[in-house]
């Protein structure tokens, strides 16, 4: 097997472009030890700081852009989406979008430190209408502040992470395997984690036939609406009768519901 060293060396900016863009497209690949090796090696010479921060922004804003224009365009469907793809359970719009409603666009400076948000933050801002020049400074800057710091941990600790390198080159087709079986058991963790998240979802889950009949009865349940404020705009449908609540006020919102009475709760 060609030495491993060797290999980094030669493609490490090819494996850093397509590394970044897959992990700013959704798929579940750690970045950041990719970066902290490129940023070792760039220490050693094998390429220059500026042609390292240059590819992996570059592939980060080519992930994010598609996004941005898919949300401007499709608005909360594209979330909607987003919300059942994603891997983590916790990523979903919810959870993010109280984030771009506080800060606005200078969230996108720490999105990708947050996990879900980096992968929700360019299609919300574009489903809210951020206009393009604001969303691509603000991303831009966000990239180079996330691909920054692991480049500057690889440089520093250049010799350690070299060390680390040799190892594995002399495990030869080994270093293969545990690479991947690494990769393998990170996706496995966050499949097994939607999965059981999927499920507890099924185990709840009223369906419409069923509220409408429940709502046609004599004591029709309570129908709570949590959707954000910035989902209610972008999607003004409702159902019915639903009392719209803030998650964080949800207790002083409904202080009057019978303990006996049905409650009906439906997010994005």
């Amino acid at each position: 097997m060609q030495d491993l060293t060797g290999l980094l060396a030669q493609h490490g900016l090819l494996l850093v472009f397509a590394n970044v863009l897959l992990t700013q497209a959704g798929m579940p690949l750690p970045a950041v030890p990719i970066l902290v090796v490129a940023g070792a090696l760039a220490a050693q010479g094998e390429f220059t700081y500026t042609a390292l921060l240059l590819t992996a922004i570059a592939a980060a804003l080519l992930g994010d852009i598609p996004w941005y224009f898919a949300g401007r365009r499709y608005g909360h469907r594209v979330l909607r989406t987003l919300c059942r793809i994603a891997i983590e359970p916790d990523s979903c719009v919810k959870q993010t979008e109280s984030i771009f409603e506080r800060w606005g666009a200078p969230a996108l400076l720490v999105a990708k430190y947050i996990p879900g948000f980096a992968t929700v933050a360019p299609p919300l801002a574009g489903a809210m209408r951020l206009g393009f020049r604001p969303f691509l400074l603000f991303s831009t800057a966000g990239a180079l502040l996330w691909v920054a710091a692991p480049v500057v941990l690889g440089a520093v600790f250049h010799d350690e992470v070299e060390w680390a390198l040799q190892r594995l080159a002399d495990l030869g087709s080994g270093a293969l395997l545990v690479i991947g079986g690494v990769f393998a058991f990170y996706a496995g963790i966050k499949a097994v984690e939607r999965y059981l998240f999927l499920r507890m979802l099924r185990t709840v889950r009223v369906s419409v036939a069923e509220l409408r009949e429940l709502m046609q009865g004599t004591t029709p349940p309570l129908v709570v609406d949590v959707r954000s404020a910035t989902v209610r705009r972008l999607d003004p449908r409702h159902i019915p009768g639903a009392v719209p609540v803030n998650l964080e006020d949800a207790a002083a919102a409904l202080p009057d519901v019978p303990p006996d009475r049905d409650v009906v709760v439906y997010c994005s």
